[in-house]
């Protein structure tokens, strides 16, 4: 098996290596789209069932829309259709005929779904209104790379109608926070979390909120999203309402979203020269079984050995690599290519001595186990890989977070290196430029502002806005809007 190369040598090229060595995908033969193979998709799955189960919990249905969507609905959202306009794929033939209509392949749904739901909404008794639906999507990407940003993806996308502003906002902040859980619960991400600045905001939205990850090259990646979208969403598709004193009204609308981007991010965040590192919680397989035997006699001990071993191991997701054709020292590589939180080693030996050898992915440690306390053991190490990759991110993105109050200082430090750079901030869009138009990294969000902090002047000493509030803002991605704020900057992710 070839190595990687070295992440220190050429991030962006072990990335694309590792994609395909540890089996997650392959290129297809349509340029920017991609192949998720069965190990990959095991992994969407995952995500896919623990994320279903909270949508659910916040009162979500899941539905299915169409994936073409005619011209006209896109005509009746300008703004919208604008910022979408350069990556739309439209059929224009079918059924050997030209179409009277051009028919949008989804970019996303807004459209087709706004126009669904006037026919669903009447009253006030009908709201709120909260479906999801899980699919696939069509940008067309100039620029591509798998998992991170590819012409074809698949995602889960929310949408919501409320009765007020203030409903629709809390469910933005609901939506955000489930991401940021999911996260860190189970990837095992620290991140963070705000708004972006109104250049950077989703097309027809009021406001947009991210969670943004540091990846191990010190760089940011946007990992999901939430919107409440302005009312002419659902003003340019007549969704109306009676409200209780049966005066016609416009709903609030929301809608967010997450896609496999986030096996981007997992990758980026946890791997190593040696391979993915994939948590124990969103694991595929969580533990890999290598048995060792030189003859039949010697394979009929271990197997048996392994029989009593497998009683131990309810509740787990574990493999038993029985493969003929490769070596021990094969499997070893191989496993740890793919991942696997943790690897047990079973031979004859193993048998003798009434033990098992246990290998952490993350750490590389090898831990001898008495047999009778297999199974405490390995589920005990299976919580202890989840913690340390979580804390270990954390403590990565805290020690390459700083703080600036010196303009020219940030800009010689920034490119010179990657880091998240913390920052107070105006709001003035003239000032997010600056950043973009000197350096090469870009705002990414907006933290709260902070209570008793205290007048602080904006970053940019020429900023004629007067003091600002705190912000954050990530280099690479890119930012919210506001009046004062402390803002996030950062180099631009390999999504850029």
């Amino acid at each position: 098996m070839s190595k990687l190369t070295p992440q220190s040598t050429d991030f962006s090229k072990w990335y694309n290596e590792i994609v395909l060595a540890s089996g997650l995908a392959d290129y297809s033969d349509v340029k920017g789209c991609m192949i998720i193979k069965p190990y990959g998709y095991a992994l969407w799955e995952n995500i896919q069932k623990v994320m279903d189960e909270k949508i659910k919990e916040l009162g979500v249905d899941n539905v299915y829309l169409p994936l073409l969507i005619p011209e006209s609905y896109f005509e009746k959202e300008k703004e919208h259709v604008k910022g979408f306009a350069p990556e739309v794929a439209w059929v224009t033939h079918a059924g050997g005929k030209k179409l009277d209509e051009r028919l949008a392949i989804r970019p996303t749904s807004e459209t087709i779904m706004y126009r669904t739901f006037a026919r669903w909404i009447a009253s006030y008794r009908d709201l709120p209104l909260k479906v999801n639906q899980w699919a696939n999507v069509i940008r067309w990407e100039m620029r591509t790379r798998l998992f991170l940003r590819t012409t074809e993806f698949l995602w889960q996308e929310g949408h919501t109608l409320h009765e007020t502003k203030e409903q629709a906002d809390e469910m933005v902040q609901n939506a955000l926070y489930m991401y940021k859980t999911f996260a860190r619960d189970y990837l095992a991400m620290a991140v963070i979390d705000g708004r972006k600045s109104e250049s950077e905001k989703f097309a027809g939205a009021e406001y947009t909120t991210s969670i943004e990850a540091m990846m191990k090259d010190k760089k940011a990646l946007q990992l999901g999203t939430s919107h409440l979208l302005a009312q002419n969403f659902a003003k340019s598709f007549e969704v109306k309402f009676l409200d209780k004193e049966g005066k016609e009204q416009t709903p609030w609308p929301t809608s967010w979203g997450v896609s496999t981007r986030m096996i981007g991010g997992l990758i980026m965040a946890h791997g190593d020269d040696k391979g993915l590192i994939i948590p124990p919680n969103i694991a595929p397989i969580q533990v890999i079984i290598v048995p060792i035997w030189k003859d039949n006699s010697e394979k009929k001990i271990v197997k048996n050995y392994i029989e009593k071993l497998k009683e131990k191991l309810q509740g787990l997701k574990y493999k038993i690599d029985w493969d003929d054709g490769k070596s021990p020292g094969w499997k070893f590589n191989e496993w740890e290519m793919k991942g696997v939180p943790l690897r047990v080693e079973v031979g004859p030996k193993d048998e003798a001595s009434n033990q098992i050898i246990a290998v952490r992915r993350d750490t590389g440690e090898k831990i001898k186990v008495n047999f009778k306390e297999a199974g405490n053991k390995i589920k005990e190490l299976i919580e202890e890989i989840q913690r340390n990759l979580l804390e270990k991110n954390a403590k990565f993105l805290k020690e390459n977070t700083r703080e600036y109050s010196d303009y020219n200082k940030f800009k010689q430090d920034i490119n010179k290196e990657n880091f998240f750079a913390l920052v107070n901030w105006c709001g003035d869009a003239k000032c997010e430029d600056k950043v973009k138009n000197d350096t090469k990294a870009t705002t990414r969000v907006c933290l709260q502002a902070e209570q008793n902090h205290g007048e602080k002047k904006c970053l940019f000493i020429r900023c004629l806005q007067g003091w600002a509030r705190r912000f954050f803002m990530t280099i690479g991605l890119k930012v919210l809007p506001a009046k004062n704020y402390k803002m996030l900057i950062c180099s631009v992710c390999l999504t850029a």
